[in-house]
């Protein structure tokens, strides 16, 4: 926009220009060009007299002096008619000399090249042009500072928006510039203030009710345990077993949707973090889930630096690798494999997932077959996808070449003189 008005202010100036100053140009050449052949013609008018007057010594002081101080020239010729022709060797003035009695005694030609005449011309016509350059020159300054100024409120409910884009709905945009854009300022302020209302109140209440929910459910599943240890009849051990086995996996819900909040409500400030350290810490922790069941944790790829939160990363593999880890057969191998710039794949050995599902699968809750564990609460890979997202980043799924399925997380690659850990 800065550039668009920028141009405008130079094209107005421009053809104010051209307006003014083009059609005075040409008349000056013809006023150049009217001053040249009357000075010219005032000369060959004196001459014509001193020859019909047969002043011979005064007409060639007067030859002498005008072709030693002008490029011009003077010769004497036979009678012939007057005339006036300018052509590509510059003027040529033909006047008859008369004598008192009307009869033409010779003529006097005066001739003046056009060279003078051009470069004066050049002169005039360059200092116009340089005139107009710095003038167009300084207009694009002030229309680069105006056009500056009058965007900045503009910039300002950009920049607002861009921190509303990554989370951060304490944003409000300054209340300054014309009417138009203090009111558009304003509305945004208060459409923000009450965004930030709603959404603080869903993850407060998703934030509450989990954590209210846990302590309910740690009680439920010791009272189940202890039920379980005083009942000798199988068809009730096995009724509360199938109900311990719910509870489990309704307190994995509820720790999944408090998790979920966090990361909803947490704005990303994303930093240099060395990928391959984080891997080998995250293998450390789920070894021992892996080794129970011989699964080999292998790690492959350059040892890259990518930009993310602070322990979003370390999330994010370890919502990856559980799934992994439950959906691979004992014995097989789970890959994290980092490739420039900035991809981060983790390619397990399990039976995979149609497209279609593939698709589905960020969706909260959803639960495919062969994705999550039976255990599973179907919001690990939505948990991904907002750390992911929350970083710059992006994550997907697709069908691995053993058949078995990766998950592609691409973050921004962070710069070589970017401060942080390595």
């Amino acid at each position: 926009m800065i550039r668009r008005l920028v141009w405008s202010y130079v094209l107005l100036v421009a053809v104010a220009i051209a307006a003014f100053t083009v059609p005075v140009a040409f008349t000056l050449n013809q006023q150049l060009y009217g001053d040249a052949e009357n000075t010219a013609r005032r000369e060959a008018d004196t001459a014509a007299l001193l020859l019909a007057s047969g002043d011979t010594r005064s007409l060639t002081a007067l030859i002498d002096a005008y072709e030693r101080q002008t490029p011009g020239q003077i010769d004497v010729l036979e009678p012939q008619p007057d005339s006036t022709v300018w052509d590509s060797e510059g003027l040529k003035l033909t006047v008859a000399a008369k004598a008192p009695d009307g009869t033409v005694v010779g003529a006097v030609r005066l001739s003046y090249p056009d060279g003078p005449i051009v470069d004066r011309l050049w002169q005039i016509w360059g200092f116009r042009a340089a005139l107009a350059v710095g003038v167009l020159v300084v207009a694009a300054f002030l229309g680069l500072w105006l056009a500056r100024r009058l965007t900045r409120p503009l910039r300002d409910l950009n920049a607002m928006a861009g921190r509303l884009r990554d989370g951060d709905l304490s944003a409000r945009a300054e209340e300054t510039g014309p009417p138009e854009t203090r009111t558009l300022a304003r509305t945004l302020n208060t459409a923000t203030e009450t965004i930030g209302t709603l959404v603080g109140s869903q993850r407060a209440f998703i934030g509450d009710a989990s954590h209210q929910l846990r302590t309910p459910l740690t009680a439920l599943r010791l009272s189940l345990d202890n039920v379980a240890d005083g009942v000798d009849d199988p068809a009730v051990r096995e009724d509360v077993e199938m109900a311990t086995a719910e509870v489990v996996r309704m307190s994995r819900l509820v720790n999944g949707l408090l998790a979920l909040a966090r990361a909803e409500a947490d704005v990303a400030h994303p930093e240099p973090v060395q990928v391959l350290d984080v891997v080998a810490e995250r293998f450390t922790a789920w070894r021992a889930a892996a080794d129970e069941r011989s699964i080999s944790l292998v790690s492959e790829g350059f040892d890259i630096r990518v930009l993310a939160t602070p322990g979003h990363l370390e999330q994010v593999l370890d919502n990856v690798l559980s799934n992994a880890l439950e959906v691979s057969p004992d014995g097989a191998a789970v890959v994290v494999r980092t490739t420039r710039p900035g991809l981060v794949e983790v390619i397990d050995a399990g039976p995979g997932l149609p497209e279609a599902d593939r698709a589905r699968a960020f969706d909260r809750f959803w639960r495919g077959q062969g994705l999550t564990g039976r255990g599973g609460s179907g919001l690990g890979l939505a948990i991904v996808k907002q750390l992911v997202t929350d970083d710059g980043g992006a994550v997907s799924l697709e069908e691995a070449s053993s058949g078995g399925l990766c998950v592609r997380i691409r973050l921004a690659p962070a710069s070589p003189t970017s401060g942080g850990s390595r």
